[in-house]
Order: C-alpha cells, then structure tokens, then sequence
C-alpha cells in the first residue's frame, strides 16, 4: 500500500502555503514520518529545507536566523525524540526571547493513546518554554492556529518567543475546505507600534535631562531602535553599556561607549535607563547592592523588561523607537545636566583599557606547558576580521575572553539561558542567511563537541562559515572551581582531539594551529577557503574573567562573588 500524497489543499499543503506566504524561505528541519506531508509539501512549494543532523541544532538554527534577519525563524522536527531532542533549542530561544515557530507531528487520531510509535503528549512537554502551545486535530483549523501562533512567537499581545504546534499525521493528510482558506490568515502581518503615554514620556525627559551621571543600557528590545538609540545619545550624552543582546547597536567609536569601564559605570550612574533589557543575572537583578541609590528609567514594549526585579521611577511601555523618539521631540532644546567631566573620565578610561587590552592579547605569553594563551588567538582573530563580519562566540571560559577579545557589527553568544553548543548552528544559519559576509564561529572545544557533527550539514548545504576551535582539552571553567576550591579535579578533563581531522573528514578545509607565529597565515587560508576550521591548540593554565569572578561555583544571591558579597552587606545594613 502506497500512503496518500497530499495536495496543495490539504492541511499539510496549508501550512506549506502559509509559510511561504508569510515571507519563509527556509526551514531547518530533521525528517520522520510522521511530518513527510508537511515536509513534501514545503519543498514542493519552493521553500528551502536545511536538513541538519539533531533537532537541538534545527531550532538553534531557526533562532538564529530569527535574531539576524529579524523575520521568523522555523523547525520542522518529527514525534517524540524528535521533540525531546529539540527541547534545548526551544529553551533557549525562550529565554532569549526569538521568534521561532517549531512544527511537529503526532500518531495518527485512531492510534492515539494506544502505545503507537512515538505517541507523547508534545504539548505537555513545551507548554512552559513556549509562548503557545497547541494540537490541531482538525484540518479546518490549521490556519487560525498558525496564524495565532505566529501572532504570539512575535509578541503580538505578549512576550516574543518559540511557539509550538503538531498535528496528526492523518490530520496533515486530509483535506482544509476552500472555503475555510481565508486570505486574512495567509497575510503577513505588520508589528504593532504601542506610542507612549505623553504624560510618561515628560517625566522620562525630566529625570533623564536632569540626570548628573546617566547611563543607558540596552538589549533584546532596542533591536530595532537602533538610530534612535544614537539620536537620544547626541542630545543626552549619557554613557553607554551595550549587553550580547544589543551588540552593533552603537558602535565601538561612538563617545558614549565605556564597555571596558562596565562594572564602574553600574555603582555610578545616578540615572539607569534600560532599553528593552531584562535585569537579570547580567545585571546583578538590578540590586541597590550594585546600583546604589540609582533611579530607574525603564523603556520597552515587553512587561518582563519594564517591570522585572526594579520598577522605574518612570516606565514607558512602549515601542522602543517611539519612545526614544517622543523624548527626543519632547526635550526640544532643553540643555542635558549631564556631568561632561564624569562621562569623559570614563570614555577615556574605557579608551585606555581597550588600547591595553588589545596589547596584552597580542603580546600574552605561553603557558608553561609551551601551549599558547587564547588571547593571541583572538587578537589575531580581531586584526584579520572586516568590518561587516559576524562573530559567534560559543563556550563557558573560552566565552569569557572572546565576549571582551571580538569586536564586530553583529554578534550571537549563548545568550542569557547559557545554552553552551550553540556556535556551530548559530553559525551555518548565518552564513545562509548572509551568503556574502565573513562568519566567524569562535568557540571552546567543549562547546564545540555539542554540535560538531552539523559540520556536515554546513558542506553539504554550502554554508560557509570558518568555524575557530580553541582546544585546550578541558571543561576549564570548571577545572578551575574545582582546583581552586576543592583541590581536585573530577571528570572536567577532555583530550587534546584532533577537530581538524574530523573537519576533513567532512569536505572542509582544515588546519591544526599549534603556535601563536603559525596564527596569520592559517586564519588567512581559513578566511579564503570557507568553510574552514582551525583547531588551535591553547593552555589550560589560562584563568578567564569568569572564572575568576565565581560565576561556576555559584554564589547564593548573586551570580558573582563581588556582587555576592555586596549583596549580604547591603540586606545586613552596613554598605
């Protein structure tokens, strides 16, 4: 017996339609046969199908083509392991807020709940890290569904972020009546702009224009206010913090930046203006333990980032850029109280730092296991990239020094969830998305390993990424902790493997690095024979920022000991 093909009106062939119709040109997906509908029948509508190797990376790479081209991000991924196994993927998306619609299937309705093969109950398993989740069981209803889901993974009416549906595999193949195919279900559907209250955006000018040492902080939400985020820092010019969110959004060389001076500016501002920024673990939940006696001038159009841990003296829920834009209007010609001395300080403080910085990587001395510090990795990274690269940064210590040592106009990391493994898929969607710009991947060695074997995926869809692997064969962040706490080591060692071989393996160029002196040449072939990845061998013995900062060991009520410490004296009374 042949199984029914299903035709462009059949449910599977619905949901083909919309996808396409809603502007999807590809899909990451992983096949099973309990969504062969859905998959023939995107492909017979034109739609691109990246078929990658594990349903984790799909979504992975689904989110990162949300966060880079601003549009939807889609997986296709089958029944039960299917699912399960692309739970991480939706996790992180969650936290990280990305649009991303993830399409499943279930057993046919006549085997459900009778033991059929991969029978669970998705739902239950994704309800709490997605923004909706449902099955449709009814062909007739597979529009509106759609529609409401991705309504609800762009934030429509809530918080932006995975949406989840699956339909019966018998319900893919039956047919949606024409005259349920409504064109209001098929249409794109434009973001909504949420304009501020005129009384809120008076007083947001008069805190902020009053303000002796503000500072401005942005993340996910300010994405799309990006000229006037700058147009608000030339009439107030405040200082600067950009976070892995926001990253590009002002650039290095603007006079606001002091990146480099981030945990002075935070105990020194008197004004704290978040701009779609959660206060989260970054920020030290936004504690008066670090931010002093600092107002709070809060500006979003999510409520978990107006209102979590600190409310504003002043909120605006709003459009970003609407925001942003009515307080420049409303200011008119009104001089800022900006103390200029207090901000240049910092400016040519954070100059310094950055002047320094850029030295010592260039110049850190080998280990005295004669292996090189990851510092000159990166700095031989940095003097190679163009100024339209974009940069993946994947790993737990090797994050640390790349999130300081890489500079570029656009930027993914793991992100506040600290979904580890990312690099690899982050970096084949971005190259697939922008076929003409450098993608650089620059990740440890254990990141790497959660997604390696997507090095096929990126030869044989012509991806075309360099993928940089600082291998110093261990979970370091944690060998440190472990050293420097409990004076052992256990179960946090890995070997020095050889990743290049398994990159040839695959098709791609690779190399082997073993000394700083073989760094330009190497990265100048990598650059030049894309897809690429340089195995480079770094010490152990390097202690990273994080590190040293307690961020593995866990503190209780901040993520830092500093903070940690703060925090306690400050609940106590005596700071």
């Amino acid at each position: 017996m042949n199984p029914p093909i299903p035709s462009a009106s059949s449910a599977a062939g619905v949901v083909a339609r919309f996808l396409k119709a809603r502007g999807v040109d590809r899909i990451f997906a992983l096949c099973g046969g309990h969504i062969m509908p859905v998959w023939m029948r995107a492909d017979a509508e034109g739609i691109r199908i990246v078929d990658v190797r594990d349903e984790r990376a799909a979504v992975h790479m689904a989110h990162a083509h949300a966060e880079l081209t601003g549009t939807l991000g889609v997986a296709l991924v089958t029944a039960g392991p299917g699912v399960t196994n692309a739970m991480t993927g939706i996790a992180n998306a969650h936290v990280s807020r990305a649009p991303v619609l993830v399409l499943s299937g279930v057993v046919p309705r006549p085997q459900e709940n009778r033991g059929g093969l991969q029978d669970m109950v998705h739902t239950d398993l994704v309800r709490s890290i997605t923004r909706y989740a449902r099955t449709v069981r009814e062909p007739a209803l597979v529009l509106q569904e759609l529609d409401e889901a991705v309504s609800r993974a762009f934030g429509q009416g809530g918080e932006p972020g995975p949406a989840y549906v699956d339909f019966p595999t018998d319900t893919l193949r039956g047919e949606v009546p024409t005259r349920v195919q409504l064109d209001e279900h098929f249409r794109p559907k434009s973001p909504a702009l949420l304009l501020p209250d005129p009384k809120a955006v008076d007083a947001a000018v008069e805190l902020l224009w009053s303000a002796r040492r503000p500072l401005v902080i942005t993340g996910r939400g300010a994405r799309g206010a990006g000229a006037q985020l700058r147009q608000l820092l030339e009439k107030v010019p405040a200082v600067y913090l950009d976070t892995g969110e926001s990253r590009g959004l002002v650039p290095d060389e603007h006079a606001s930046v002091v990146a480099a001076m981030r945990g002075t500016v935070m105990t020194e501002a008197d004004v704290i203006v978040t701009v779609g920024r959660r206060l989260d673990f970054q920020l030290a939940f936004g504690s008066p333990a670090v931010f002093g006696s600092a107002r709070f001038l809060r500006i979003a159009d999510v409520a978990s980032e107006v209102r979590d841990n600190r409310r504003g003296a002043v909120e605006l829920f709003a459009s970003p850029a609407a925001a942003l834009s009515a307080m420049v209007d409303a200011a008119g010609d009104r001089p800022p109280s900006v103390d200029r001395e207090w901000a240049a300080g910092l400016r040519k403080r954070h100059l310094e730092r950055v002047v320094k910085l850029r030295e010592t990587m260039a110049h850190a001395p080998d280990g005295s296991d004669g292996r090189m510090h990851p510092n000159r990795l990166l700095a031989a990274l940095q003097a190679k990239l163009p100024r339209d690269a974009i940069v993946v940064a994947d790993g737990g210590d090797f994050l640390s020094f790349a999130r300081v040592g890489l500079s570029s106009s656009a930027y993914l990391d793991p992100g506040p969830f600290g979904c580890i493994g990312v690099g690899v898929p982050f970096g084949i969607a971005a190259s697939l998305a922008f076929p003409g710009r450098l993608v650089l991947v620059a990740t440890g060695d254990g990141s790497f390993g959660f997604n390696a074997i997507e090095l096929d995926t990126a030869v044989r869809h012509r991806a075309a990424p360099v993928f940089v692997v600082a291998n110093n064969g261990a979970w370091q962040i944690e060998v440190h902790d472990q050293t420097s706490t409990y004076g052992r080591v256990a179960g946090t060692k890995l070997q020095f493997a050889d990743h290049a071989a398994m990159a040839r393996a695959f098709g791609m160029h690779a190399e082997r690095v073993e000394r700083a002196d073989d760094l330009p040449g190497a990265i100048d072939r990598a650059f030049a024979r894309r897809p690429s990845l340089l195995d480079v061998v770094v010490t152990p013995e390097a202690v990273s920022a994080d590190a040293k900062s307690g961020l593995a060991w866990v503190p209780d009520l901040q993520p830092l000991a500093a903070w940690d410490e703060a925090e306690r004296a400050w609940r106590q009374g005596s700071s």
